[in-house]
C-alpha cells in the first residue's frame, strides 16, 4: 500500500515519467519561474507544437484505452486531454481572487529523504526521478511555493480521483441543507436504484466505500461489475457491445455482498458516481453544473475547470477533473480557516471539516492495521478522502501522481501533479516526501 494512496487503475496508485532535466532554456525546463515579460507580465509559452500535437494523437493506442500508457506519452496525454477526448464544462464566475504570493524558501532548501540520497526538496522535483509536472502550497491562503518543472502553470491536467472529494463536499453542503439524510439507504432518494443490489446501501456507507458489494475497482478482468461500469462511462475500453448508460447499468446491478455494510473499506468508483447521482437528483441540474452552481463560481477561479465525459456527456465523476493547480488549490482552501480568501461565505461548514478531522468509522481499516499494513500514523478514511492521518492531514490521491493535501490546524494546502512511468510504481511517492517537507517547515504551527 502506498502510504494509503487507494486509486488504483491495474492498482491505480502513484506516478511516473521521463523528463530531460538537462534543458538549456529556463522556459523549457522550469517554466514557473520564467522571468521574459511583456507588455502585460510573463510571455506566454505554448505547451506543444503543431507537429507534437499531432504525432501525440497518432500514438494513441486503437486497441486499448487512451491511460494504458506510460512515461511522456502518459504525461502529454494527462496535459492534453481536451485535445482528444469529450469534456464538459465546469464554469467559474465574477472577479479572480488573488493569491498573494510570499515565497518560503525553507521549502525549496528543506532536505529530504528520496531513493536518490538526501537532497534539497526542489532539487528532487527537478531530478529525473521525480514524475511530479507541478506543485503548488499554501499557507494562510497565500502562495508560499509554487513549481512547474514539467507543465505550465495555466495546464489544465487530469486530476483523476482527487475529483471525489469533489462530489463528497457536494453531499456534505446538501447535508447541512437538511436535503439528504447520510443514514438513510440511497434508494430513498434515488428510486431507481431498489433493484439492485445497492438499494439498501447507506449514503454515508458510499461516502466511506464501505458498501461490503462486490464491485472493487478493477481494470484487469474486463468481466468484473466495476470494468463493466467503466466502460459505460468510457474510462475503460468501450466496443459497441458495451453498456451505454451507467445510470441503467448501475439501476440493474446485483454483484452480491461480500460483507455486511460499515464493516471494511472497499475502493470503487461505482459509489463516487452514486454519489453525483444524488447530487444531480436533489439539485435537478448535471452534477458539472451543480459543482458550477455550489462551489467553482464562488472561489475566484482563474479558470473554467472541465470533467472527462467521454460517453454522451455523462461527466466521469470518480475521476474526471481537469483544472488548473491554483484553482484545486482554491477548492482546498475552503477546509481552512483561511477559505476567506477566496470566498465571502462558508462553503464547506466546521461540522464537515470536524467530521472529516474526528467522525471515521473505526471498524475499516481493523483488518488492515491488525496486519500492519497502514502507515504508523494514518487514521482513518471518510468521505471519499483517502487517509486522515493523526496530524490531521486531509489526503486524496489520484492515480499516477496527483494529489490534494489539506491540514485545517496548521491551514495549508498542496495541490500536485504527475504522471507514470511504468505499470509497477518503479517511482518515488510524492506524499511522504512532501508531508516530511511541510512537517518540518511548518513544525510550529
Amino acid at each position: 500500500m502506498a502510504d494509503v494512496s487507494m486509486n488504483n487503475k491495474k492498482t491505480r496508485d502513484i506516478p511516473l515519467f521521463t523528463f530531460l532535466c538537462g534543458c538549456l532554456l529556463l522556459m523549457s525546463c522550469n517554466p514557473a519561474e520564467k522571468t521574459d515579460t511583456g507588455p502585460n507580465g510573463p510571455e506566454f509559452v505554448s505547451s506543444s507544437s503543431v507537429e507534437t500535437v499531432r504525432a501525440q494523437i497518432a500514438k494513441l493506442p486503437t486497441n486499448d484505452v487512451w491511460w494504458n500508457v506510460y512515461g511522456e506519452d502518459q504525461a502529454w496525454n494527462f496535459k492534453n486531454l481536451h485535445r482528444f477526448m469529450p469534456t464538459v464544462n465546469v464554469y467559474r464566475q465574477g472577479q479572480v481572487r488573488l493569491l498573494v504570493e510570499r515565497p518560503l524558501a525553507a521549502i525549496s532548501a528543506e532536505i529530504v529523504d528520496t531513493p536518490i540520497g538526501s537532497v534539497a526538496f526542489k532539487a528532487f522535483l527537478d531530478s529525473k526521478e521525480s514524475k511530479t509536472m507541478g506543485l503548488v502550497v499554501l499557507h494562510k491562503g497565500d502562495i508560499v511555493f509554487e513549481h512547474y518543472p514539467r507543465q505550465q502553470p495555466y495546464e489544465k491536467p487530469i486530476f483523476w480521483s482527487v475529483t471525489k472529494v469533489m462530489v463528497s463536499a457536494l453531499v456534505g453542503i446538501l447535508e447541512d441543507r437538511d436535503q439528504v439524510d447520510v443514514s438513510q439507504p440511497i434508494s430513498r432518494y434515488i428510486p431507481a436504484l431498489l433493484s439492485s443490489d445497492f438499494a439498501t446501501i447507506s449514503v454515508r456507507n458510499l461516502l466511506d466505500m464501505a458498501t461490503g458489494l462486490n464491485c472493487p475497482e478493477e481494470y484487469i478482468d474486463h468481466a468484473s461489475c466495476y470494468y463493466q461500469y467503466s466502460t459505460t462511462i468510457g474510462d475503460g475500453y468501450w466496443t459497441e457491445k458495451s453498456g451505454q448508460s451507467p445510470y441503467s447499468m448501475i439501476a440493474s446491478l446485483k454483484p452480491g455482498m461480500n460483507r455486511p455494510q460499515g464493516e471494511e473499506f472497499q475502493y470503487s468508483g461505482v459509489n463516487t458516481f452514486i454519489l453525483s447521482w444524488l447530487v444531480e437528483e436533489l439539485m435537478g441540474m448535471p452534477f458539472q453544473d451543480a459543482l458550477s452552481k455550489e462551489v467553482w463560481q464562488n472561489i475566484g477561479a482563474e479558470g473554467d475547470a472541465a470533467l472527462l465525459a467521454p460517453r454522451y456527456g455523462v461527466p466521469n465523476t470518480h475521476g474526471g477533473l481537469l483544472a488548473q493547480l491554483r484553482d484545486v488549490a482554491r477548492f482546498g482552501l475552503l477546509y481552512t480557516p483561511s477559505y476567506h480568501k477566496v470566498t465571502d461565505r462558508k462553503i464547506i461548514s466546521d461540522r464537515i471539516v470536524g467530521l472529516i478531522r474526528n467522525d471515521g468509522n473505526p471498524n475499516l481499516w481493523q483488518k488492515a492495521r491488525a496486519a500492519n499494513m497502514l502507515p504508523n500514523d494514518f487514521s482513518h478514511s471518510v468521505y471519499q478522502w483517502d487517509a486522515i492521518y493523526n496530524n490531521h492531514d486531509f489526503y486524496k490521491g489520484g492515480w499516477a501522481g496527483q494529489g490534494l493535501l489539506v491540514n485545517p490546524d496548521k491551514d495549508i494546502v498542496a495541490v500536485f501533479t504527475g504522471y507514470a512511468i511504468d505499470a509497477q510504481e518503479s517511482q518515488p511517492d510524492l506524499l511522504p516526501i512532501l508531508r516530511q517537507v511541510l512537517n518540518n517547515v511548518f513544525s510550529n504551527q
